[in-house]
Order: C-alpha cells, then sequence, then structure tokens
C-alpha cells in the first residue's frame, strides 16, 4: 500500500491540474476543453513556427499558430469530425505543402480524447504514409498503456479464478468502485492522495466481505461452481443498480483528467497514460516478486495447483483465499481508477464495459495464470487499439476482445502459457 500510495503522489496528477492544463500553442480555443486536435509542422527535420492552422466543424471555429519547434494543438468542445486546414499565407517563404496532400482535410476522433494529424511539406514520404505512421505510433503507445492498465484487473481475476475455480462476473463492479469512491470524495473537498488510499481500500474491503460472508459459506455447503456463478452474476447486477441510484447514470470526471497530451516526436500521447502505464508495470512487478518470492506468493501457488495438498501441507487454504480476495479487489479498484483517467471518465457501469476485455485477456493468456493474464491483457489492449488504424470504427473495436476470445477457445483452449490438462 506504501508503494502504490509513493506512485501516486508523484505520478498522479495533483487535483489542481484539473483547472490549470498545461500550456499549449495560443490561439482560439487552446485549452478549454478537453479534446484536442493536434500535429506536428516540419520540413526537411526542422520545425516551421507561426503558421497559422484553422478548424471547423460541429458548430465551432477556431484556430492556433504552431510554436517554434512545429508542434499545434487546438481544442475543440465534443468529438466528431472537423475541417482542419493550413492557412497558406503564413508559410515561411520556400516552403510549401507536398504534391498531392489534402488541405485542408477531415479527422474524426475514435473514442479518444485526441487525435493527430501530419501535414508533409516539400519532397520526402507523402501525408498519407507520414499520417499512418503517426497514427500506428500513438495507437501502439496507447494499446500498451491500454493493456497494463487491464492487466491489473486481469491479475486479480486470474488469482481468484486459479485459488478458488470460480468465474467472478462481478469483478467488474469491483474495477467501478474504485473510481466511483475517488470521485465520490473528491468531489466533497478530500485531498486527491486520501481519496485514492480510501478508493483502494473500498476495493480491498469488498474483496474481504465478498468472501468472507459469501463465497466461504458457498464453499462450506460444496457450492458447486456454476450456481457459484450464478450467484456472482447476481452480484454484479445488484451492485451495479445499487451504484446507479447513488451515483446516477451520468458521466463524471476525475480531478486532473483535463491535461493536454504532450509530443514526444511524431507520438502525441496523454501523460496520464505514461503515468497509467508506469503505475502499472510496477505494481504488477511487484505482484510477481510477491508470488515468485515470498511465503505467501509460494502458499496462494500451492492453493492454486492443489487445494487439497495444501491443507495437507499444513496451507491455511481460507486464510490464502481470503487473502487472493482482498489482493483481487484492490488490483481491481486501481485498475478502475486508471480506467476513469483513459476512458475518460466515471460511470456506474465501466466496470461492466470493460468485463468482457478481462476475460478476453485472461483466456488468452491462460486461465488461473497470473503471468498469463498479463501477456494476454497486453495483446488484447494492443490488438483492440490498432483495430482502429486499419479501418475498425471506434464503436466496434472492442468486438476485437471477444474475437480472440473464440478463437483462443476454438485452437488453443489452455491460452498462451496455461497447460493441457486431462478431462476424465
Amino acid at each position: 500500500m506504501g508503494l502504490l500510495l509513493a506512485l501516486f503522489l508523484v505520478l498522479a496528477p495533483s487535483a489542481e491540474a484539473s483547472t490549470s492544463p498545461s500550456p499549449a500553442p495560443s490561439g482560439s480555443g487552446s485549452s478549454q476543453f478537453q479534446n484536442t486536435i493536434s500535429g506536428f509542422l516540419r520540413n526537411n527535420g526542422q520545425g516551421i513556427g507561426g503558421v497559422k492552422i484553422n478548424v471547423k466543424g460541429n458548430g465551432f471555429e477556431g484556430s492556433t499558430t504552431s510554436a517554434d519547434n512545429g508542434s499545434w494543438r487546438i481544442s475543440v468542445p465534443t468529438q466528431g469530425s472537423y475541417e482542419v486546414g493550413i492557412d497558406e499565407s503564413t508559410l515561411p517563404s520556400g516552403v510549401k505543402l507536398a504534391e498531392g496532400q489534402e488541405n485542408p482535410r477531415t479527422v474524426t476522433f475514435n473514442q479518444t480524447s485526441n487525435v493527430s494529424t501530419i501535414f508533409a511539406f516539400g519532397a520526402g514520404i507523402t501525408v498519407h504514409q507520414q499520417s499512418f505512421i503517426s497514427t500506428l505510433l500513438n495507437r501502439l503507445v496507447a494499446g500498451l498503456s491500454f493493456g497494463l492498465l487491464l492487466a491489473l484487473s486481469a491479475v486479480g481475476l486470474s488469482l481468484i479464478f486459479g485459488t478458488t475455480g470460480l468465474t467472478n462476473f462481478a469483478h467488474g463492479e469491483m474495477v467501478t468502485l474504485g473510481a466511483v469512491v475517488v470521485f465520490a470524495l473528491s468531489s466533497v473537498g478530500a485531498p486527491f492522495w486520501v481519496a485514492i488510499i480510501v478508493g483502494l481500500l473500498a476495493g480491498a474491503v469488498f474483496g474481504y466481505v465478498q468472501d468472507a460472508f459469501l463465497w466461504k459459506p458457498l464453499r462450506r455447503r460444496g457450492t458447486g461452481l456454476v450456481p457459484m456463478m450464478i450467484v456472482s452474476i447476481g452480484l454484479a447486477l445488484a451492485a451495479r443498480y445499487v451504484i446507479l441510484f447513488f451515483f446516477g447514470g451520468a458521466t463524471q470526471q476525475l480531478p486532473g483528467s483535463q491535461v493536454q497530451d504532450i509530443d514526444l516526436g511524431p507520438v502525441s500521447v496523454s501523460p496520464l497514460n505514461l503515468q497509467s502505464l508506469v503505475i502499472s508495470a510496477v505494481v504488477i512487478g511487484l505482484i510477481g516478486f510477491l508470488l515468485l518470492r515470498t511465503r505467501l506468493g509460494k502458499a496462494t501457488r500451492a492453493v492454486a495447483d492443489n487445494p487439497a495438498l495444501a491443507a495437507a501441507s499444513g496451507i491455511d487454504v481460507d486464510r490464502v483465499i481470503r487473502l487472493v480476495w482482498v489482493t483481487g479487489g484492490l488490483l481491481a479498484a486501481l485498475g478502475g481508477i486508471l480506467w476513469a483517467y483513459y476512458r475518460p471518465g466515471v460511470t456506474f457501469n465501466m466496470g461492466q464495459q470493460i468485463l468482457l476485455m478481462i476475460f478476453a485477456g485472461v483466456t488468452l493468456g491462460g486461465l488461473g495464470t497470473v503471468f498469463g493474464a498479463l501477456v494476454g491483457s497486453i495483446v488484447v489492449g494492443v490488438f483492440v487499439e490498432l483495430t482502429t488504424v486499419f479501418g475498425v470504427t471506434a464503436d466496434l473495436k472492442y468486438v476485437g476482445a471477444l474475437v480472440i476470445m473464440i478463437l483462443v477457445l476454438l485452437f488453443r483452449p489452455q491460452g498462451i502459457l496455461g497447460r493441457r490438462e486431462r478431462v476424465g
């Protein structure tokens, strides 16, 4: 918990960031909206400054001027399609657009808060090639960040499945709970770091309460896994609509969600995505160390491999399972907080929306294998984001997770890192 708090204090955006976004190139509408259109103007490797870029669409008109390094950004009120054009009269003497490129051109948001476009000048690669490369790199970075935050929840779900055999459909509501608690506390003026700690503790407590008052009694009665799975579906529905009753159906934003993207060469990425990537990687690395190098981790693996033999060896199986539920709830809450920044926004059903991708990551990596869940989640995250590069609309990109899950079940049911098992 101390490590998680330290990470958030260092990396996570402060509450003040929501009202004081980072500077952007000057121009009308440059920072007051969350959604942004950005790009670079370069000629022979040198940035072109002082060029006017105009944007209009969806009832909005605005303009900005490129910075000395050629970067430009303009924020727009809503997502959709916009017409972006360069005022060629503001180009330096001797610099002109590459032959055959479109100016102005139409850009469309794909369920992300930023869309980038490239204008090419003079000779060199075509604007289509440059735009494709830039989009591909942006989606790869976004996919890696998404895959790692997905892995946080998938690792928790995989731990629970490995030690109990239960497919927990209420795991999505454990994801939602973390983000909702952080928003609720932030909205009443609590410090951001306090809201983060309480949000993580709420996920851990929810996991503890589930096992102590529901799953452990059902296990002791010898309830089968299928009836327990049905119970988890009912629990998910109940928890989801309790959250809806108190939280409401609107989409809310966490503190610091409205920040400007940073440009790293051809890649335009949100600082929140980079922070999410680092936090997820460190936490998953810590979980891996605990599982491989500590007595508790070895006990957990022993229970997952053979609960009866583990109990005969003196391991307190119920205690291990309880700790797994607490850890799974904490990881799900952390994943929910990061997911709220990635989307961005907090909704009562955000866990339900990501649950399919969590299952896809666990299935692809191998049921019950923690490192398989990590690998599978990264593959799913990158695949989902890359589908938009090749013409899949944003509304259909998450269908790719379902396609992956079906193909894995057909051709390699044990997953990437799973083991073959005999039945009968």
